[in-house]
């Protein structure tokens, strides 16, 4: 079983997510998080305790990428945050941590831009586009939340902090992704990744793309790429990079998974999908792999081959290798998604493998064959 781990997923994590609070300030409609309205402060105990964890997963010239997420971080407060971050200092300053946080932007103050620019945070915004497809995310009194994200934006380009944009796709703005990207382009930010809305965690009901609207939203976005080069798209981004890796003649057959150790406010551990977090489930022990305040990440990730989720992953993965065609560039991750549509992890095809992976290389294939046969 641990040989089978280690052929598939990363010994070491080049990424570790820290719920420093699971309180959001907005309620956003698609939200998949189950306790984005209750205040789960992260003791300062538990953030030297994730530092000790990070430690010993990283050296030098491999530095490990600390993601600030949860609900809304900025949300903890500044003199909080600043605390929570303190223990990571010295891993930070030699090079072997660096910080990220993913926010909705809209509590983000000068002080806030300082405090990034002083530890070198890369930060990422969450925003899905103009204020006519922004109309998901609102505060929790109902108000649109779009003024208040474009103050926050604003701030930090008069600080001249640089940002990355995460935004969700619905079916409001799936058949419109010129004006979605044009609008990116134009807030300046170095890249954007599109999460085409699924059902997960407590988003259940909306309606979400169709397999056909991905296809044709990624056809089109790929057009807008090849006129502009000055916005990255995540998605084509890595497209891109697995077909360069074809022509070398290796694909990605040498690339791991990232386990993506994920800590809760409370100290405990989930693997592979932040998403998990906070998600009950006695049938899989709730996901945890441990907490940080008694053993360490590296020891939880020693022995995670044997987590019955962990392993039913595995053989969905098998799975996937052996009867889809798509394997080679999806790798079959996605472990959240696997549970959140089927309540297991050794299923196969999920709708995130649809719309965001089967149907960008669609759209790709549609592409070049067009070109062609002109």
């Amino acid at each position: 079983m641990l040989g089978r781990y280690a052929s598939r997923i990363a010994a070491r994590p080049r990424t570790l997510v820290a719920q420093c609070d699971s309180f959001c300030n907005l309620a956003c409609t698609y939200c998949y998080l189950p306790n984005k309205a209750k205040r789960t402060p992260m003791p300062i105990g538990v953030a030297e305790a994730i530092a000790r964890s990070a430690a010993e997963l990283t050296t030098a010239g491999s530095p490990l990428d600390l993601v600030w997420h949860a609900g809304e971080p900025t949300a903890a407060g500044l003199p909080r945050f600043a605390d929570l971050v303190a223990p990571f200092e010295l891993l930070r300053g030699t090079g072997r941590l660096r910080h990220y946080m993913q926010t909705n932007a809209t509590l983000i103050t000068p002080g806030w831009c300082e405090f990034f620019a002083d530890r070198d945070f890369r930060i990422g915004v969450s925003i899905d586009g103009p204020a006519a497809m922004n109309r998901q995310r609102i505060g929790l009194g109902g108000k649109p939340a779009f003024p208040l994200i474009m103050k926050g934006i604003d701030r930090l380009r008069a600080h001249e902090i640089g940002f990355s944009v995460i935004a969700v796709v619905t079916t409001d703005s799936i058949d419109h992704p010129e004006a979605l990207l044009d609008f990116f382009s134009s807030l300046g930010c170095t890249s954007v990744g599109f999460n085409i809305e699924e059902q997960e965690g407590v988003n259940s009901v909306r309606p979400t793309p169709t397999f056909e609207q991905a296809v044709e939203f990624w056809r089109r976005t790929i057009a807008w790429t090849r006129r502009n080069r000055d916005l990255t798209v995540r998605e084509v981004d890595r497209l891109g990079g697995y077909l360069r890796s074809l022509r070398a003649g290796d694909g990605w057959r040498s690339v791991l998974i990232d386990p993506i150790p994920t800590v809760s406010a409370a100290g405990d551990v989930v693997l592979l999908s932040p998403e998990l977090a906070d998600t009950r489930a006695a049938h899989y022990d709730d996901f945890r792999a441990g907490n940080v305040l008694e053993q360490s990440i590296a020891s939880m990730l020693a022995d995670a081959g044997r987590l019955r989720y962990v392993e039913e992953f595995l053989t969905g993965l098998d799975r996937c290798e052996a009867t889809c065609e798509f394997f080679g560039f999806c790798r079959g991750a996605q472990a959240g998604n696997r549970y959140f549509e089927t309540g297991r992890f050794d299923t196969t095809e999920t709708s995130y493998c649809r719309v965001s992976r089967q149907a960008l290389v669609v759209a790709l294939s549609d592409t070049v064959r067009e070109e062609q046969a002109s």
